[in-house]
């Protein structure tokens, strides 16, 4: 949003010819900052619950470091995800108080605090392998404002791993569920728990899993209900549905009203 454009729909607000409500409904489609390469949307937690997320992939560090900057400029929190260590470095130079997970290849950077979700959501994971993908959902939901639990090397291979946290399973309100090879986690812990499940499938695997294809399709033909799929690798795609489904759920705690008392 340029300079102008704001102040004019401030001193309108001011003078009484637009209320607040009519104000903040304009902002919600408010022009974007163009910066050349990019065109980030300053608007996006007015109209969608949380802002703009930077996916760094193929982009270039100083692109990835310009874009972290101007975001963590309008005082909100900022995600940005697949960074690796180099663009992670210009943007802490730029913006010292970034956190860079290497193992999730998130950037992060928390000016805002807000109070953590009553609910948590269980982030599982099959195997060591994947978690990268496992962590990269978790810091997605945590910036979120929600409470999370990892599960993680509880795979199949080894079910026991599994039924021993068949308690902490069934008090999430919703499961984030990361696994590759033939990607039978998810089918399994939606054959114990009534919450609704996010399955990430993986790249991770020998040949004939396709690079996360085989357990996408095995995650897809689930023979579990409540079982809902995103795709390979998207871990940050898993903890944002993720934590949408906790808002709402804790929203709807609040709104039911309180039980009578004898």
């Amino acid at each position: 949003m340029d300079t102008p454009t704001l102040r004019n729909l401030l001193e309108q607000v001011a003078d009484g010819h637009l209320d607040v409500a009519a104000a903040l409904e304009r902002l919600r489609t408010f022009p974007f900052e163009d910066v050349e390469f990019a065109r980030i949307d300053h608007q996006r937690a007015l109209r969608c619950g949380f802002p703009e997320v930077i996916f760094g992939q193929n982009k270039t560090a100083q692109q990835v470091e310009e874009i972290f900057a101007r975001l963590a400029a309008d005082g909100n929190n900022v995600l940005a995800t697949r960074v690796e260590a180099e663009a992670a470095a210009a943007v802490q130079r730029r913006v010292p108080e970034a956190d860079y997970n290497e193992l999730a290849r998130t950037v992060s950077l928390r000016q805002k605090s807000e109070p953590q979700s009553d609910g948590f959501i269980g982030i599982i994971c099959a195997g060591t392998a994947d978690l990268p993908v496992a962590e990269e959902a978790r810091v997605t939901a945590e910036m979120m404002n929600q409470r999370t639990q990892k599960l993680y090397d509880v795979g199949v291979a080894g079910l026991h791993r599994l039924v021993a946290e068949c308690r902490a399973l069934r008090e999430a309100n919703v499961l984030v569920v990361v696994a590759g090879m033939e990607g039978a986690l998810p089918s399994v812990v939606g054959g114990l728990v009534e919450a609704p499940i996010i399955a990430v499938p993986t790249s991770v695997g020998y040949g004939a899993s396709f690079r996360g294809l085989s357990a996408l399709l095995a995650m897809l033909n689930s023979c579990a209900a409540g079982v809902s799929v995103v795709n390979i690798d998207n871990g940050f795609g898993g903890g944002h549905q993720a934590a949408l489904i906790n808002r709402v759920a804790a929203r709807t705690n609040a709104a039911r009203p309180a039980a009578p008392t004898g």
